[in-house]
């Protein structure tokens, strides 16, 4: 599987978990990717998704700052 694809696999991944209402949790970085944890707010369950892809990662990042800025606001 290209680069590519592998990075549509990871998005597709993400957006889903996102569409579905859950938020990024945690971040863990290492030689291998990313393991991202993600927490839906209502029930508390959690997912984990391995994301190994430059693209990928970055993709997952501008969802943070994303869902940082939205949370920041919203304090205010």
């Amino acid at each position: 599987m290209s680069e590519y694809q592998q990075f549509l696999v990871e998005r597709n991944k993400v957006d889903f978990l996102i569409q579905k209402g859950y938020l990024i949790n945690n971040i863990l970085e290492n030689l291998n990717g990313s393991y991202v944890d993600f927490i839906h707010p209502n029930d508390q369950s959690k997912e984990t998704l391995h994301i190994s892809t430059a693209n990928g990662r970055k993709y997952f990042s501008s969802i943070l700052i994303k869902q940082n800025t939205t949370s920041y606001i919203k304090n205010e």
